[in-house]
């Protein structure tokens, strides 16, 4: 295809070429000194080559001549390229701006031409681009000879052929040596006037103004153009891995892979190597991509998650911290270990390469090339790839800054440090950091503040989770050590040792003490009895009947293989805590985002086992918004509303849980402003001056709080209890109250409390009110519920 419109477009090619020696011939006899030493060795001089083949001094038309004349054509062109070189470089001539050689070395023919003499492979030009190269060219030869107008135009032209012997992509830079190429004017050029001269300067890339002022037909363009091809391989892989680098497709999708793999089969002229990327992400080896199974493609968020801890001692981990290319010239006979030998023997790799990816002195991940054959990666492959190595640096720390940009929006998203409504101030901040340092002046980021604003807390909280948890430890613990106790008696009848029995008291004693009550160190120390004193007697079991080997089946298949204990119950207790608290978090999640919509606050949550939030709200945290106390007494309204749903969700909750779970609703209410400052150290706000925290000790310190002269918790499960100071907080919160029971969402009296003392904290009351548990779940709770 390409050959046919490269023969359309030379007959369209506007200018006439024709094949001439004579500039060649001329250029000789300009030069004596190249004539007395090259012609005189060859046996003939110009005037001898004119003499017996007057037609050489003169423009052949007729290229069915140039057989006759081949014997004195290749002397001549062997002054050009000495013969020493054919059978190695890849030279050719050819008739002037055209693709019809006149002569080609035996290189260039195994290179670039068919059996038919035409061109192979393809141009990193497109033949538009080609063609009006060749134009523009010609154009430039009439007026820098007949105009004195010197321009050079220069572009470089790679030829794109597949090796005939590996298969593989070579790329060649075609060199054109214009020496020997004559203009000669058909008719007397015409005058150029200064308008005119400058128009044509003006547009030296258009071929189309131009012919309007020098016609093509009028000049003819004699002799050859000499054609050297260099291998630039190398070079221009490098410079296409570049560019492929920029787009992350060649590391992320399964086809950019693979065509990066034949770019590096193309460079290290190896047509069966394979490759694998791998990044290094915090304590984790991600394999990106590999050619030897592309069973994943999707970068980070699929690929292959490795532990880095298991590449201790390894090459792999050799290579990272010298920082050093690492080859293994044989698989087969190396000594690494025998799962990874065995991966690499089954994929058939049996020479590999460990090539470092490194970023400002940081480990960020790997690229390994195997080889099939063993000792095919050598030293010099090494170097080849210390020149490409930075490439790929870049490309994978690029990837893992959009990783970290993507796990930066889901902390953004999920988390409280930087809430959506104080951004604008942190976005402000940024800025004029960033102006300062533009000008070159020292910059910290400036202190971030909000002054007078209104804190809001609230907690609901899983009743009695501690006492729960140790309960389903202390069961599993019992059932393990059963599960024990059983398999020994089984081996004790088979064979009655007494180490058998003593082992047996062992256990018994432990299910006795553990049973009057769990203390620190039990779960971890009775772990490590079963594993050392039990299980590592198994192998030799095996041998006691079959009654020994179903007992231990029974062991195994009760104990978690991850935990390596029983932990049924515990994971019981886990889920169920897992559920609600998940529940509850989606539900508050629900009604604060739409409480957002109605006035900007800051809000952050925090999950362990239930939930505790924190809200602050105030005229400082707003950009453009005016603050009115209105707002205040809405949140505080919510907050109670909002308790009462924790406390019916969580109620509608238990017939779902394994684990049947209360839980505690408690809102501490404080009318004084206070100061917050983002801690930058600590990604998180802090309460600002000595004063302001008086609020975060009582907030740390209520859920303990108990009734005054009474041995009775504050929080109680169907309740609400509402922590505060002064008695004007105190009259709020109970009109508050009393409106959300003509609302259907509270019931019964109302509890007015003191507390007693607490560490450091005197004198707080509480109001405490029953939530109505018994009417059918809200709409919108029950919507959280399914």
């Amino acid at each position: 295809m390409e050959n046919a419109l490269m023969e359309d477009m030379s007959k369209a090619y506007p200018f006439r070429c024709t094949l001439s020696f004579k500039p060649l011939l001329d250029y000789l006899e300009a030069h004596p000194d190249l004539m007395n030493g090259s012609l005189s060795c060859s046996g003939f001089s110009v005037k001898q080559i004119l003499a017996e083949v007057p037609a050489l001094g003169a423009p052949i038309p007729d290229l069915t001549q140039i057989d006759e004349y081949d014997p004195w054509i290749r002397r001549m062109i062997s002054l050009v390229f000495p013969p020493v070189f054919w059978e190695s470089e890849p030279t050719a001539a050819v008739i002037p701006f055209s693709v019809k050689p006149v002569f080609v070395s035996p290189e260039f023919q195994r290179l670039f031409l068919d059996k038919n003499g035409n061109f192979t492979g393809r141009m990193n030009l497109n033949q538009k681009q080609f063609f009006a190269g060749r134009v523009i060219r010609a154009f430039l030869f009439i007026l820098n000879k007949f105009y004195g107008i010197s321009q050079n135009i220069d572009y470089p032209v790679i030829r794109i052929i597949e090796d005939p012997v590996t298969g593989l992509e070579r790329h060649f830079q075609i060199n054109f040596d214009f020496r020997f190429v004559d203009v000669r004017a058909l008719k007397p050029p015409k005058s150029l006037s200064e308008k005119e001269r400058e128009i044509i300067t003006e547009h030296l890339t258009e071929p189309e103004v131009l012919r309007k002022y020098l016609p093509p037909e009028d000049f003819e363009l004699c002799g050859f153009t000499l054609l050297q091809a260099t291998d630039v391989t190398e070079s221009e892989m490098i410079s296409i891995l570049g560019r492929d680098m920029i787009e992350q497709e060649s590391i992320i999708s399964r086809e950019g892979f693979l065509r990066l793999q034949e770019r590096l089969r193309t460079y290290f002229r190896r047509p069966e190597l394979v490759a694998d990327l791998s990044a290094i992400h915090e304590d984790q080896v991600l394999l990106l991509n590999s050619g030897m199974e592309m069973t994943r493609n999707c970068i980070f968020a699929d690929s292959h998650h490795v532990p880095i801890t298991e590449f201790k001692g390894t090459i792999y981990e050799e290579a990272v911290s010298t920082k050093q290319i690492f080859r293994v010239p044989d698989v087969a006979d190396s000594e690494m270990p025998d799962d990874r030998k065995s991966t690499f023997l089954e994929q058939g790799i049996r020479s590999i390469m460990i090539t470092p990816l490194h970023y400002k002195g940081k480990a960020i991940g790997m690229l390994i090339l195997g080889s099939p054959k063993p000792r095919d990666l050598t030293p010099l492959d090494a170097l080849s790839m210390s020149q490409i190595q930075p490439l790929f640096s870049m490309a994978i720390n690029k990837a893992l800054d959009d990783l970290e940009n993507q796990i930066q929006a889901v902390i953004k998203e999920k988390c409280t440090a930087v809430h959506p409504s104080v951004e604008w101030r942190f976005r402000r901040a940024a800025l004029h950091h960033l102006d300062y340092l533009r000008q070159g002046n020292p910059s910290e980021m400036e202190p971030i503040v909000f002054r007078d604003v209104f804190p809001l807390f609230g907690t609901c909280d899983v009743r009695g989770s501690a006492d729960e948890r140790n309960r389903a430890v202390r069961e599993d613990l019992i059932e393990h050590l059963t599960l024990a106790l059983d398999l020994l008696t089984v081996a004790y009848e088979s064979k009655p040792l007494f180490v058998l029995n003593e082992l047996v008291t062992q256990i018994e004693g432990r299910i006795d003490r553990i049973r009057a009550g769990l203390q620190s160190g039990d779960e971890v120390s009775t772990a490590a009895f079963l594993r050392e004193e039990v299980e590592s007697l198994f192998d030799h079991l095996h041998g006691f009947g079959p009654k020994m080997l179903r007992a231990i089946e029974r062991y195994r298949l009760a104990v978690d293989p991850k935990s390596g204990t029983v932990y049924r119950r515990r994971r019981d207790f886990e889920d169920s805590v897992s559920v609600l608290t998940s529940r509850l978090a989606e539900y508050l999640d629900r009604e604060e985002g739409e409480l957002q919509q109605l006035f900007p606050h800051y809000f952050e949550r925090h999950c362990t086992d239930g939930i505790d939030y924190l809200i602050y709200i105030g005229e400082s945290l707003m950009e453009k918004k005016e603050f009115n106390p209105l707002y205040l007494k809405n949140l505080r309204l919510w907050q109670l509303k909002l308790s009462a749903g924790f406390a019916r969700l969580s109620e509608s909750l238990k017939s779902e849980l394994k684990v049947p779970l209360e839980t505690t609703q408690l809102i501490l209410v404080q009318d004084t402003p206070l100061s917050i400052r983002f801690r930058f150290d600590e990604k998180r706000f802090d309460v600002d001056g000595a004063y302001d925290i008086r609020h975060e000790i009582i907030k740390s310190r209520i859920d303990k709080a108990v009734v005054k002269e009474k041995d009775e918790r504050l929080t109680q499960p169907g309740k609400i209890a509402v922590v505060y100071s002064h008695p004007k907080e105190g009259r709020e919160i109970r009109r508050h109250i009393e409106f959300l029971k003509s609302e259907g969402w509270l019931t019964g009296s109302t509890e007015s409390l003191e507390l007693g003392d607490l560490p450091g904290v005197q004198g707080l009351k509480a109001l405490r009110v029953e939530v109505n548990l018994q009417d059918a779940l809200p709409e919108r709770i029950a919507a959280t519920k399914s």
